[in-house]
């Protein structure tokens, strides 16, 4: 009987404490003294994504941006700027969402809220930076209908509604030009913040407007404020991006009351170099924060997502008085759990890094949360919040680009509306649901901190997983080419999450690489962009496109490097796909030196294709390496694949055949191995899937084969070779293993290890975070083999 399940996030004390440790600034408080996450019912578990393009078609793009319920409705209102439309999901089992269908707009709506039965969504009508223009449309949710137009004079970006239901508070941006000189402020038409006085029915709501220029420090004739949140006091807290600056306007007389600088921070330990590493370590001064979204935390205290624009963003949140100061700073602490968890986007570095953009604020039960959306991570950290301490508790996993989120405790409910929709990409828009249950299933991954250092390993891209054969609950895991400096991690799988313990850093100390290459380098004269020196840094630390390990009797690790490029007998094209990398089978002692760097025989490399190793599997003196496709150059069959197999004491190659399956997904492309591990008694098991994600998966199977009866052939006897006869062990679709965590299915998986016991460990590469979620994976099936 086949059993799966995701590795939660309960009751490990070590883990938890690991999650905590996050938070580093000394004003952060966290006590982890049972190892249990929060009392009661505890955090939250994703119980369902709904990919927006359900609501109109999926070849279209479609997103979703800001997000509204309507309780009287059970229904998910949000906006899709790329189609012009307002998106409808019926949650009355948010478990099961289900479309209802769009509105058009007749413009670009920025945002929505729900009063009563109606929606409330700004439109911006703008035909340039300089003839501003908007609209409030006010739709009646049963019906659909537009039943009122509110002219806004000027372009809207926010609105929220009094607790009260008494006032609409619309932010009024007026956004500059970016492409306009430098894009700096002063650019008139100045913004502004719109009262709506919600006063009978819609036909009698009336208008007022609140004038925010002259108070700010930055741009004092230009203010263009950013985002709105209301309070029980209907006092509105307003933040002015561009302007560093925070108002706060009483809603019954119109005045700003308050209003004061959002200041700035200083960082340590953070990335600021986009060199391919992830590398914590460099300090900035006097970022400006630059705050996006905000939430009123009390009836004193408010909390912003600090993005940043123009020069600013402090990769972090803050807490601030109504009275102007400070009192919570989150510091480095987000940069360092996104990297925790697997989620730094390295692409960022030099720009503002996790870039916290939206913030949400909720009492479930007793206990209240502090919810952070990191655009560029993509995720939601949640923090229990105990007076004005921040507790970070969790990460959660969401599609590309959070930019909504709405927290629904009449429900126990979050939801997270995610913007970015590429569908040959891989990636598709998507709304979030989020239930507090007291069984989280997210994170399934995080690191411990670098030896000797208060930062976290950081990590990212895990392209292949190895049981330790010695240590039982221990794996190793490698990471592809997205990083240089090529590692291996040790993960402790008994722990909930997983806890990648220690990074092996490779050396080639004896020039073991280095040498191999150059040798290859004589033999391809054409092949110009291959430069055996970038494979070896001044450090003697190598650049590998790692896919996977396996480790030997003594301990060794074996790993393997895909190709980079085509050959077409020994010639590199350089017009599509160039050569810059062979295939290689690396041999690794304990301390991280390379003692062996194996090409494949010359004639082989000489027909090169870009899909080469993906996996290896040790057994005795043997090593199994499986490629990724057929490589047509060698005469292979249309639906074939290469095992290869390398004596270690011979130092010869033998091949034998895998069949491959049909393409079927509807979006096209291909189907390859990504994985092979050794499952004991002549048998082996295969990651074979398809190179689609989400609603385009159609093929991500486990199958195995015995190489019991079959002979491996030298390359020179390729039509003669032996196919190996596959078992399909798991279709992890139609088994629903890939859907156990409520999220659309992962493209990558890469990694599979055997454990003793007989479990599956899989794992997904999640590309550096880098038009990727983020979200990795690692899941146990239990029961598979026999």
């Amino acid at each position: 009987m086949q059993r799966f399940r995701a590795l939660r996030t309960t009751g490990i004390v070590g883990a938890s404490v690991l999650l905590a440790a996050a938070l580093s600034p000394a004003s952060a408080q966290f006590s982890v003294v049972s190892g249990e996450l929060p009392p009661t019912k505890g955090p939250f578990e994703r119980i369902a994504s709904f990919p927006v393009f359900l609501n109109s078609d999926i070849t279209q793009e479609s997103v979703s941006e800001i997000i509204a319920y309507s309780e009287r409705f059970q229904q998910l209102i949000y906006t899709d700027a790329a189609l012009g439309r307002l998106g409808f999901i019926d949650i009355a089992d948010a478990a099961a969402p289900k479309p209802l269908g769009t509105l058009d707009l007749g413009g670009d709506p920025t945002s929505v809220a729900v009063r009563r039965g109606y929606a409330l969504v700004c439109i911006n009508t703008s035909a340039d930076f300089v003839n501003t223009s908007g609209e409030l449309l006010v739709v009646d949710i049963p019906t659909r209908t537009i039943v009122r137009s509110i002219p806004l004079g000027g372009q809207p970006d926010s609105i929220a509604i009094s607790p009260d239901g008494r006032y609409a508070a619309v932010i009024i941006e007026n956004e500059r030009d970016e492409d306009l000189g430098d894009g700096a402020p002063p650019q008139l038409p100045a913004g502004f913040l719109r009262i709506v006085d919600l006063v009978g029915g819609p036909a009698t709501w009336t208008t007022r407007d609140v004038s925010l220029t002259g108070i700010a420090q930055l741009y004092p004739e230009d203010p263009e404020p950013e985002f709105v949140d209301i309070n029980d006091a209907n006092l509105a807290v307003v933040t002015l991006q561009e302007n560093n600056h925070i108002a706060i306007v009483d809603l019954a007389s119109g005045q700003v009351v308050q209003h004061f600088p959002a200041g700035s921070v200083d960082l340590t330990d953070v990335d600021t170099n986009e060199n391919e590493l992830i590398e914590q370590s460099a300090t900035l001064n006097g970022v400006l924060r630059e705050p996006d979204a905000v939430t009123w935390t009390s009836p004193y205290t408010f909390a912003t997502a600090d993005e940043g624009d123009l020069d600013g963003g402090s990769r972090g949140f803050t807490i601030f008085s109504i009275f102007g100061g400070t009192v919570y700073e989150a510091g480095n602490s987000v940069e360092h759990l996104v990297a925790r968890a697997g989620h730094y986007p390295e692409s960022r570095s030099e720009n503002k890094g996790n870039e916290p953009e939206a913030i949400e604020f909720a009492r479930f039960g007793d206990t209240d949360y502090l919810f952070v959306g990191s655009e560029r991570a993509s995720v939601v950290a949640v923090y229990e919040l105990v007076g004005n301490t921040p507790t970070a508790v969790q990460v959660l996993p969401t599609g590309v680009g959070p930019e909504g989120l709405l927290a629904i405790p009449s429900r126990d409910l979050l939801v997270v509306a995610s913007e970015n929709d590429a569908r040959g990409d891989k990636l598709r828009a998507q709304v979030s649901i989020f239930r507090r249950s007291g069984t989280p299933n997210y994170p399934t991954l995080i690191s411990g901190n670098r030896r000797n250092q208060d930062i976290p390993i950081a990590w990212g891209a895990q392209s292949g997983l190895a049981a330790n054969p010695s240590v039982a609950n221990e794996v190793f895991s490698v990471h592809d080419s997205y990083y240089r400096k090529s590692r291996i991690y040790t993960i402790d799988v008994s722990t909930v999450p997983a806890v990648i313990e220690r990074e092996r850093t490779i050396l080639d100390t004896n020039g073991v690489l280095l040498a191999a290459l150059e040798g290859l380098e004589q033999t391809l004269p054409t092949a110009a962009d291959f430069e055996p020196a970038d494979f070896v840094n001044g450090d003697l630390t190598v650049n590998l496109d790692l896919e996977g390990v396996a480790v030997d009797g003594a301990g060794n690790y074996w790993v393997v490097s895909e190709g980079g490029g085509n050959l077409s007998g020994g010639v590199s094209n350089p017009g599509s796909n160039p050569f810059l990398s062979p295939n290689l089978l690396v041999k690794v002692a304990p301390n991280g030196t390379i003692l062996e760097a194996v090409l494949p025989p010359a004639e082989v490399t000489a027909q090169q294709f870009r899909f080469g190793y993906e996996g290896v599997a040790v057994v005795g003196d043997q090593v199994y390496v499986c490629f990724q496709r057929r490589w047509s150059g060698l005469g292979d069959p249309a639906d074939r694949v290469r095992i290869a197999r390398f004596d270690t004491v011979q130092k010869t190659w033998a091949y034998a055949y895998y069949v491959i399956e049909t393409p079927l997904s509807a979006n096209g492309g291909w189907v390859g191995l990504s994985e092979i591990s050794y499952a004991g008694n002549g048998e082996f098991v295969v990651i074979e899937r398809d190179d689609q994600g989400g609603p385009d998966a159609a093929i991500k199977h486990l199958t195995r084969f015995t190489i019991d009866g079959i002979t491996f052939r030298d390359h020179s006897q390729t039509a003669n070779f032996d196919t190996v006869s596959k078992v399909l062990v798991s279709d992890l679709l139609a088994s629903g293993a890939l859907k156990v965590t409520g999220g659309l299915v992962t493209e990558k998986l890469e990694g599979l290890a055997v454990l003793p016991n007989g479990d599956l460990l899989l794992v997904n590469d999640n590309d550096g975070v880098e038009d990727n979620s983020g979200e990795t994976q690692l899941l146990r099936l239990e029961g598979l083999l026999p």
